[in-house]
């Protein structure tokens, strides 16, 4: 994406970039809505992000890399799994030049659903 142009839909964001990260970004794009079909899609901090009961997840493309941002419980859940990718607070960096591990990806929404799914619950649990 082109410095100080803010794309005003997850279209727009991803047409932004090359086809071959293009093509990255829409297969991160449908592995989250398969993950949380209910989540709302939406332009935050510059970038695609899904909410639902709170913030789930956001992605982001780079010159050499996607970036997920699933927070950073999701990352220490899934440390394990991560270890062959760039990893830091709450961000993984999948390099262009691979394939996406669309199981794990989708395995990180589903633990970010059940996380705010389980806030929510509290919270409304609290108000009683």
């Amino acid at each position: 994406m082109k410095q100080g142009k803010v794309a005003a839909t997850v279209d727009a964001y991803i047409a932004s970039f090359p086809e071959a990260t293009q093509a990255l970004l829409n297969q991160m794009r449908k592995a989250i809505l398969q993950a949380a079909p209910k989540a709302q899609e939406q332009i935050s901090y510059m970038m695609p992000a899904y909410k639902l009961d709170g913030v789930l997840v956001y992605f982001g493309g780079y010159a050499k890399h996607i970036g997920f941002y699933p927070t950073g419980s999701a990352i220490q859940s899934f440390k394990d799994e991560l270890t062959t990718y760039h990893t830091s607070k709450g961000t993984v960096q999948f390099p262009l030049d691979k394939k996406l591990p669309i199981g794990l990806i989708k395995r990180m929404v589903q633990f970010r659903v059940q996380e705010n799914t389980d806030k929510a619950a509290a919270k409304k649990k609290l108000k009683k």
